[in-house]
């Protein structure tokens, strides 16, 4: 069911809300949590709705979207009440705000959120430079941002790193689960060796594949390469060299992967990129600050563009150049000066005269 009110107030939404949740039964008190969105008023509007319904299934929860129309048109607040089929396992109510409400979000979302719940705000797009200190973000425990979806994907994952306070996300590092649980289950099958560098290869705008790298340096502490990718999408190559030969799962087509290493057979695992609607119900799974993504965000700095080599590769290389360095020649003994060949020998005279006396 879908419930317009056109040009009004938040005092009559939350009437509106109790009056159907009244006489219909229709809104659940049941809810774990309040998602905001905060996005603009465009055809992606519906897009993050739906992930959001598909989430709420897994977490019953409010689900507020703030979607920002036209700044320079009167002040204008439209809304609109969704529940039963139209909402998932949630009740959403979307927002459009116009004028000079669209830069007054939090006044209109907090009158709305549930009493004694957390609240999870999520920017599907264009997220602000500082998460932690926008209206809307003050108000949350944990902030979803997604730094794939903006314009410079890998600009916007640097703003992360510079602005990064407890309770930040990316959906960026959420994609990275399976890549994650599939190389740390490699590593666990024998033979049990360190790994001695590791290499990423993926799309150069790709913010998923400098974290992984990120996130290699951060707990492998050895040397870490990025190289960019000819074809393919996202991620495509991983390689974590060790001394009995290189463990390496590529994914050339964005949907199934090529695991190979030394004594086991091939595998092929599914890794599918995985869509919005999974990365916000994992994201939803845990409210309390990820340490391991603040690592590996911190870490992106320390990796190498292009690709690394192991330390036996260097010394191997450095051989053959230290065999066709030329040999330095014998510095020649200088000879004495003529003019002591004669003291020399009349001195030998002597000692030969003392000897035979």
């Amino acid at each position: 069911m879908i419930i317009d009110l056109p040009s009004t107030t938040t005092a009559q939404v939350n009437s509106k809300l109790v009056e159907v949740r009244e006489t219909g039964g229709a809104v659940a008190l049941g809810r774990v949590l309040t998602l905001v969105i905060v996005t603009d008023d465009s055809a992606k509007t519906e897009d993050a709705i739906q992930a959001a319904n598909e989430a709420s299934r897994e977490h019953p929860c409010r689900v507020i979207v703030l979607a920002r129309g036209a700044r320079k048109a009167a002040a204008r607040l439209d809304a609109q009440i969704r529940v039963g089929g139209d909402a998932g396992a949630s009740d959403v109510i979307v927002l459009r705000l116009y004028g000079p409400l669209a830069d007054q979000a939090a006044s209109c979302v907090v009158p709305l959120l549930l009493p004694d719940a957390p609240v999870v705000a999520w920017w599907p797009s264009e997220a602000p430079d500082v998460p932690a200190e926008d209206s809307i973000g003050q108000l949350a425990t944990r902030r979803i941002t997604d730094s794939a979806a903006e314009k410079n994907p890998i600009k916007a994952l640097e703003q992360r790193r510079k602005s990064y306070s407890d309770g930040d996300s990316d959906l960026a590092w959420t994609r990275l689960t399976n890549w994650r649980a599939q190389l740390a289950a490699a590593l666990d099958l024998p033979p049990h060796e360190k790994v001695t560098a590791a290499n990423v290869v993926g799309e150069a705008d790709s913010p998923s594949s400098e974290l992984l790298a990120g996130w290699f340096a951060s707990r492998l502490g050895v040397p870490v390469g990025r190289s960019k990718a000819s074809s393919g999408e996202g991620i495509v190559q991983v390689t974590l060299q060790r001394r009995s030969g290189a463990v390496d799962l590529v994914r050339p087509d964005a949907k199934t992967g090529t695991l190979t290493q030394p004594g086991q057979p091939d595998r092929r695992i599914a890794l599918q990129r995985r869509s919005v609607r999974d990365c916000l119900a994992e994201e939803l799974r845990r409210l309390d600050p990820d340490e391991i993504y603040k690592d590996a965000l911190m870490a992106v700095p320390k990796v190498t563009k292009g690709r690394v080599a192991t330390p036996a590769a260097k010394s191997a290389a450095a051989k053959p150049a230290a065999a066709k360095a030329p040999a330095k020649a014998a510095k020649p003994k200088a000879e004495a000066p003529a003019e002591d060949k004669p003291k020399r020998a009349s001195s030998s005279k002597k000692a030969t005269a003392k000897a035979d006396s």
